[in-house]
């Protein structure tokens, strides 16, 4: 049996691009070309990533678009439904409650989290507000492996840190923060004003 090569960071997040690409695409095959065209890289880019799957396609054919898929969610970890913690129940946090893609990608938000008594036991979009203290013991029995923190910035380190202990090892970070998690973990970060700046950099600059 061959040895799978370790997939580079880099490929995992274009895994997840040409996941979302494939839902952009129509036909039981699909060329590489195609798939390079949606999500905005060259071909050969698409061929070097998916030979990391094992699955090389049939050349001059393309790609059957259902075993790719399946193949990339196999690859991502979405074969089964993952679950899903917001930890922060302001207006960040309530508006990812209401986004309707999550259960579309194969994840299910189980609750959201905060330390405000008067929202605990409210419902937002159907998901209850829980207290924070609940979490631990909520991540601990299995009821979530991801988390989301849309916490303000100075609760952020702490509530990484009792994740980090509940045994949460994938987190996605709103907070204004940059998080610097321990080894176990893998967090990454989203700051909505960075993307902002970035932006207007390029604006700036004519890009």
């Amino acid at each position: 049996m061959p040895v799978m090569r370790a997939i580079p960071r880099a490929t995992v997040a274009r895994l997840a691009q040409y996941l979302q690409g494939l839902d952009q695409l129509e036909g039981r095959t699909i060329s590489s070309q195609a798939i390079a065209a949606v999500v905005g890289v060259g071909a050969a880019q698409v061929r070097r990533d998916l030979s990391y799957l094992g699955h090389q396609g049939v050349r001059g054919v393309g790609y059957d678009s259902e075993h790719l898929r399946r193949a990339i969610m196999r690859e991502l970890g979405l074969i089964g439904t993952v679950g899903v913690a917001i930890i922060g129940a302001g207006n960040l946090g309530q508006a990812l409650a209401g986004y309707g893609g999550f259960g579309e990608r194969g994840f299910e938000v189980f609750s959201l989290y905060d330390i405000d008594l008067a929202k605990v036991g409210e419902y937002v979009n159907g998901l209850p507000i829980r207290h924070i203290d609940d979490m631990a013991a909520d991540a601990r029995s299995g009821r979530f492996a991801i988390a989301i923190i849309a916490t303000p910035a100075e609760a952020a380190d702490e509530v990484l840190t009792q994740l980090n202990e509940a045994g949460i090892r994938s987190v996605l970070n709103f907070a204004p923060a940059v998080l610097r998690p321990p080894t176990a973990m893998e967090v990454r970060n989203v700051d909505l004003s960075t993307e902002l700046q970035i932006l207007s950099f390029y604006r700036k600059h004519g890009r």
